[in-house]
């Protein structure tokens, strides 16, 4: 594999970088991962000559949240070249310029839904390309899993080859757009303000703070929330919107709603979990957003935009690497399902954490990478598996790939962490 070194102000990053990166990817080039069926999990890939093995490894991507104000900025100025065509291309697939929103703002006009998911989405995916083109990365060859919270799905898709990236782009923008007018017209006709709300208690008391919820709401969040809610208003309604950990989950509905739940759990629990809004404008994975879910079935019907391909499905089936799903936390098993649960994912609850544990405790994913805006995943992941950067002891680590300065010490950690002996497993 030819390698392409950054160009620009990286340049002096660029040689260590390329040189961790080459070493690792020469002794692994003759092992390209074969596309299978998202079901059949992929071995660790072993060294024919040393009887070693590649620890597995999962790609993740981050989701609602970690946009700023000017986070192109860094990879414009390390890899202009790279980076312009690539953002030109955002542009033209949503339609207008994206990227002035995002390197410009102002803040409340990139923090709307339909600016904010577009532009999480899409820098995710120019980091990906970065590492492709720049560095020679490829997640087929490198990863065993891929993974995304909540709208980084969509990204982690377009990873794993199911979705091409002008699809998925616009899917994000569509989609956006249509989780954006369910909460006007839940405004509308009910009135009230709806939003998120992260809810942090210690592990312990986890268990009993989620069954005083589904008992304070009446009826349990997970896995169907359009037929169990359907029948009461949206200002009504308080679901659980995620499940990122052992001790945070969130909460998303009307904000009085949740204020008076929160009060609720304090008084009749006996301990005091702590409540932080988040900077949502929508309440996502709730009932309210099911007019969104209609309109993903309808894109996911129809046939992919890119030139050239206009007759195909806008799923390929099978990708190069499974994905694993927010709503079930296990990776898609076939192209039906896979259109089926992104339609509903927008709707359902988030089971991050059940996903990590899949991951970690089941398969056995010693190294995991974070690409993507913001470093809210990596910290996620890092806390549930016990790592953060390289670990000597496990034989691999948890990393995040959020700006350019910490390319190197990824790919140094790769490299590091390239093989296993086979009785370390």
């Amino acid at each position: 594999m030819r390698m392409l070194l950054p160009r620009g102000p990286c340049r002096a990053l660029a040689p260590n970088a390329a040189r961790h990166l080459s070493a690792a990817l020469a002794s692994t080039s003759h092992l390209r991962l074969k596309e299978q069926p998202a079901s059949q999990v992929q071995s660790h890939v072993r060294h024919a000559s040393t009887d070693k093995v590649r620890p597995r490894t999962a790609v993740f991507f981050p989701g609602q949240g970690v946009h700023k104000v000017g986070m192109l900025t860094p990879w414009l100025e390390a890899f202009p070249a790279t980076a312009t065509p690539i953002i030109q291309e955002i542009d033209h697939i949503v339609g207008f310029k994206l990227s002035d929103v995002i390197q410009n703002g102002p803040g409340k006009v990139l923090n709307l839904t339909p600016n904010a998911q577009p532009a999480i989405m899409a820098t995710s995916i120019l980091i990906l390309r970065i590492l492709e083109q720049e560095f020679g990365f490829r997640v087929s060859e490198r990863a065993d899993f891929t993974l995304g919270h909540s709208l980084g799905e969509f990204a982690a898709l377009v990873a794993s080859g199911f979705l091409e990236f002008e699809d998925s782009l616009s899917m994000v923008q569509k989609r956006a757009k249509a989780m954006a007018a369910a909460t006007a017209a839940a405004a509308k006709e009910y009135g009230g303000e709806y939003g998120m709300v992260a809810i942090v208690s210690e592990p312990e008391y986890m268990p009993s703070l989620i069954n005083a919820i589904h008992e304070f709401v009446g009826y349990s969040s997970a896995g169907s929330k359009a037929e169990s809610a359907e029948d009461r208003s949206p200002i009504e309604q308080v679901l659980i919107a995620n499940i990122n950990s052992k001790n945070q989950i969130v909460l998303s509905g009307n904000i009085e709603r949740i204020k008076t739940l929160v009060a609720h759990v304090r008084q009749f629990l006996g301990h005091d979990p702590r409540a932080v809004r988040l900077n949502s404008d929508s309440p996502f994975h709730s009932p309210i957003m099911k007019p969104a879910v209609a309109v993903m079935h309808n894109i996911l019907a129809g046939k992919s935009r890119v030139r050239g391909k206009e007759d195909d499905d806008i799923v390929t089936w099978p990708g190069t690497v499974p994905c694993i799903s927010n709503v079930t936390a296990r990776p898609f098993e076939s192209k039906a399902e896979l259109k089926d649960l992104l339609a509903r994912q927008c709707l359902e609850t988030v089971r991050w954490w059940d996903s990590i544990k899949y991951l970690d405790q089941e398969q056995k994913v010693r190294r995991w990478v974070g690409i993507g805006p913001g470093k809210v995943g990596r910290n996620l992941v890092g806390k549930e598996v016990g790592m953060r950067g390289r670990d000597t002891v496990k034989g691999g680590g948890v990393w995040a790939i959020t700006d350019p300065s910490e390319i190197d010490e990824v790919l140094r950690g790769l490299e590091e962490t390239e093989y296993l002996a086979a009785d370390e497993e």
